[in-house]
């Protein structure tokens, strides 16, 4: 990156994210403990509880909206510190605004529920403060990070913008309550305006510049387009990485250029014939797509790994192989930014590496980052290439990190890859973008640690093609099967034509009706279509769970009429 475009801005205060948690654990506390010293001494006024209930309402307002102002100042700022005490702010806000209603409930009200639902219907006030109180709850109830890692960082970000309405029905309810002076919550109104305002226009701004960027660089976008393939490549060599990794290189059987091209970080799909069943998977293209003539995949033997033990133990040079490809949406060319970082989990190597391959054989000006974390020292695939490359390229950053294998020989870092690691080998973490690919559990810490950091949820990208794992019962839909002849008429698109021999999305396109696809493999799913009327064949079911069975959708890409049919397309 040019040294003028380098953000110079501190990366927060002088203190660490978990003594800002303390800090604010320990403050939030003194409002409360202040209340009740203040009401053990006698000294709440003549009306102790109405100064119980206007303390606590405007604690707990306090605490809301500045947690409402964390994400500007941080922005403003540049201290990602700050993110980490937005979740305490917001837990503290909802425990005062919860004893502003306990005490109304229990010493106004006389706990007395009938009381309290009158009163609550007949004051408009309480519409909106109880409102604000019962949107808290499932904002309280997932603010662990158990549940962001259960929901995911899309749908728990989506339900935490909930805050936005609970503070403004916080402040409407403050409004309404006072009857002369509306000082404070015009106040509060002006403040809160402000940062949703803020939040606005950045979010605005923010989807402008996507948009104008995309619309720059659509014409070398990798995302057109392009003819999928499906045919035979040749095995031409097998090389041994590590004791359970093996990389296979395929090419024509001519020696000619490759009949696809692809992006870096893309997948192929490989179709193995095992025990007379063919079994599919797809696998990572590890190769670079600068070199044409050939495309490597380097797979990992698991212990339960069902056709990863065939392509280990039986698959030899010489072999052919049917090849599909290419599919997938998880890649990075290089024009999309002007740094990259990328981490890795074992295996999860392949994709990193089509990309820094393909980046340094361009010579990409850009900054990579790569962390890449192996349980043991002999698990490091790629290990001399990378540092090879690393010394070639002084734009590449490569951090190898051994979360286990304590007695190795290793002077690099060790244990699981943590938010201080990372902070310590990439600098400038607002933005991406961020690719991860490794064991789920990884991707899901991993995305919660860059968020927090500050790079926005879209700009972490995951691989996210499941590929089944296990004995026989993972190939036993790929059993060879036999279609009939029938007609296949589409409810949507109103054509119906004759399609002897040809699946359903063969005959779509014959007619003109757009399904959408992917892989045309059966794997990534991306074409399940309502089978409404007749029956079908598929040779491969992989991407069909029991439920979409149930609901009758089937594999476009795979389904062979057996008789007449009829689908939602």
């Amino acid at each position: 990156m040019p040294t003028s475009e380098v953000d110079t801005a501190p990366a927060g205060p002088f203190i660490d994210a978990k003594f800002a948690k303390r800090l604010v654990l320990l403050n939030g506390l003194v409002p409360a403990l202040v209340l009740v010293w203040d009401a053990y001494r006698g000294q709440l006024g003549v009306n102790e509880v109405n100064y119980a209930i206007r303390t606590t309402g405007l604690v707990g307002l306090i605490f809301l909206t500045l947690s409402l102002a964390i994400t500007p100042l941080r922005r403003l700022t540049g201290w990602s510190m700050l993110i980490a005490v937005r979740r305490n702010l917001g837990l503290y806000g909802f425990f005062y605004i919860l004893v502003h209603f306990v005490i109304f409930f229990v010493f106004d009200r006389g706990l007395s529920i009938t009381s309290t639902l009158d009163e609550i219907y007949e004051r408009v006030y309480l519409w909106f403060g109880f409102g604000a109180l019962v949107m808290m709850i499932p904002l309280a109830v997932t603010s662990t990070d158990a549940m962001l890692s259960r929901l995911g960082a899309k749908r728990w970000k989506l339900l935490h913008r909930l805050n936005y309405p609970i503070v403004i029905a916080g402040v409407l309810h403050f409004y309404l309550l006072v009857k002369a002076d509306v000082t404070r919550p015009v106040a509060f109104a002006v403040i809160v305006g402000a940062l949703l305002g803020y939040r606005a226009v950045g979010h605005y701004v923010d989807l402008r510049s996507e948009l104008a960027k995309a619309k720059a660089r659509r014409p070398a976008s990798p995302g057109a387009k392009k003819k999928f393939w499906s045919g035979e490549l040749v095995v031409s060599r097998i090389f041994e990485e590590t004791p359970d990794v093996k990389t296979f290189r395929f090419t024509l059987p001519d020696g000619g250029p490759l009949p696809f091209e692809h992006v870096a970080g893309q997948y192929l799909n490989v179709a193995l014939p095992i025990n007379g069943k063919r079994v599919n998977r797809s696998y990572t293209i590890a190769s670079s797509p600068t070199r044409g003539s050939y495309c490597e995949i380097s797979v990992k033997r698991a212990p339960d790994g069902y056709a990863s033990h065939h392509l280990h133990d039986t698959v030899r040079e010489g072999d052919k192989l049917k090849i599909s490809a290419p599919a997938g949406k998880f890649y990075f060319a290089g024009h999309e930014s002007e740094r990259v970082v990328l981490v890795a989990g074992g295996v999860g190597i392949t994709p990193m590496m089509s990309i820094v391959r393909s980046l340094t054989d361009r010579c990409w000006t850009g900054d990579i980052y790569l962390i890449f974390s192996v349980k043991k020292r002999s698990d490091i695939v790629f290990e001399h290439e990378l540092q090879q490359l690393e010394r070639r390229f002084p734009n590449l950053h490569v951090l190898i990190s051994l979360s286990a294998d304590p007695e190795a020989t290793w002077e690099g870092e060790r244990g699981h890859i943590t938010q201080v690691l990372i902070e310590k080998h990439v600098p400038d973490l607002k933005r991406g973008p961020v690719l991860l690919c490794g064991p789920d559990p990884m991707m899901t810490a991993m995305r919660k640690i860059f968020v927090e950091l500050g790079v926005p949820d879209a700009q972490v990208l995951q691989e996210a093609f499941i590929s089944p794992v296990g004995t026989d019962d993972a190939a036993t839909a790929a059993a060879p099967v036999e279609a009939g002849e029938g007609a296949v008429t589409f409810q949507r698109g109103g054509a119906t034509i004759d399609v002897p021999g040809l699946t359903l999305l063969e005959a779509a396109e014959e007619c003109g009706v757009a399904i959408p696809f992917e892989c045309r493999s059966g794997i990534c799913g991306q074409c399940k279509t309502k089978l409404v009327a007749g029956r079908v064949t598929m040779e491969v079911q992989d991407a069909l769970t029991p439920a979409d069975k149930a609901r009758g959708l089937v594999l476009a890409c795979q389904a062979r009429p057996v008789r007449d049919v009829i689908v939602d397309a």
